[in-house]
């Protein structure tokens, strides 16, 4: 019998987050592909563009218009998902009925936040000279930690806000100025709520008196603390994309999308975006400067992905399982084999359980060998 190589033999991952497998199946990427291919990004946008409703001064489809901003800029959604006023629940029923048809009204309220007030500048190219992370990037995560704040306390029904950004348009974005949207919700949603259950399991296990990773303000054991320790200290480091003083930006080692990304502290527990100190609020801009930058690099295109930032629940009240949140930021993009060619989740991925082809291992690689300039600027000899 041959022995198993994970870079070649099809199986399947852990993931602990969300308590879930991933099968992998490494040998298909040598499969030849007549399926359905993306336009690569090529155009070159304009600084700013007159007909674009998230330009500086513009007008928006209810008739609003933007500030004259120059650096962030946030507005209420004009589109939300969710409405702020409270509303009356319908009693649910009782017996299997009322279990079975569940419904519960949502509340909460929705924000877009421009990143810059250039309409062709993405994360991907604020950190490739002439342009930096800390002009351009912290203030986002200034906005933010001000937002984290401030909503709760203004709408004190909050318990829950989700930082993200759908970049192009394979992601659904129908916008290229660079902008993310923040919800804020009166729940935990799904997601977050599974990682933060598993958390809490994690710490309160005492088979992890073990763990040597930095431990939490209780002093217990994190799991994604607990994890970036492994990786940084596996030898050859092989799903590390790259690091700083405070952050590391890897590959899980249980990714679905091809080049998934996750960016986890690695030297203490930090909570929430707001926990965050000046230096760890730098360190944070710089890695996801980079991250985005590599992306671009890999297929010289403007890649596509989708963003989000998990963190502690607002308020984290007693034994909340939000007391055991670690911040973290997901990086989900879909892009396969080239710019054209993406990832889609059907079949067996809708009827059964996620698949991807390429392993975690090979894709850090693709991301370590990127170039930290933008290949834009590369091109235009700005390098």
């Amino acid at each position: 019998m041959r022995v198993f190589d994970p870079a070649q033999d099809p199986h399947r991952r852990y993931n602990p987050l969300l308590q879930t497998y991933v099968l992998c199946s490494p040998h298909r990427t040598q499969r030849p592909w007549q399926g359905a291919e993306e336009t690569p990004s090529g155009e070159k946008l304009a600084e700013y563009d007159p007909q674009c409703y998230l330009c500086p001064g513009n007008a928006r489809a209810n008739g609003t218009h933007n500030a004259q901003y120059t650096t962030t800029f946030l507005f209420e959604n004009d589109f939300a998902a969710l409405k702020p006023a409270a509303q009356e629940p319908l009693p649910n029923e009782d017996g299997i009925r009322g279990r079975l048809f569940r419904i519960q009204p949502a509340r909460g309220r929705c924000y877009v936040l421009c990143f810059n007030r250039r309409h062709d500048l993405t994360l991907a190219q604020l950190t490739t000279a002439p342009f930096n992370a800390q002009k351009n990037i912290v203030p986002i995560i200034e906005t933010w930690q001000h937002l984290y704040r401030s909503i709760p306390e203004e709408n004190p029904f909050i318990k829950y806000i989700q930082f993200f950004e759908n970049k192009g348009a394979a992601m659904g974005c129908s916008n290229p100025h660079p902008h993310g949207q923040v919800w804020s919700l009166d729940y935990v949603p799904t997601e977050p709520a599974t990682e933060l259950k598993s958390m809490r399991s994690f710490a309160l296990d005492p088979e992890n008196a073990i763990a040597q990773g930095p431990r939490d303000a209780h002093g217990r054991p994190s799991l994604l603390l607990e994890y970036a320790t492994l990786e940084l200290r596996t030898v050859d480091q092989p799903r590390v994309v790259t690091l700083n003083d405070t952050f590391v930006a890897l590959v899980p080692f249980w990714a679905v999308w091809p080049f998934e990304v996750l960016v986890v502290p690695h030297q203490r527990a930090i909570p929430s975006i707001a926990d965050l100190s000046e230096t760890e609020t730098l360190a944070l801009a710089s890695i996801m400067g980079e991250v985005a930058c590599r992306f671009d690099n890999v297929f010289s295109t403007s890649f596509p992905y989708s963003m989000g930032v998990h963190q502690r629940p607002v308020p984290c009240q007693g034994d909340d399982d939000g007391e055991f949140a670690i911040l973290h930021v997901h990086y989900f993009p879909p892009l396969l084999r080239s710019a054209t060619v993406r990832k889609f989740s059907v079949g067996f991925e809708m009827l059964a359980e996620p698949q991807r082809d390429i392993t975690a291992e090979s894709a850090a690689v693709r991301l370590r060998a990127c170039s930290t300039t933008h290949y834009t600027a590369r091109n235009e000899g700005l390098e």
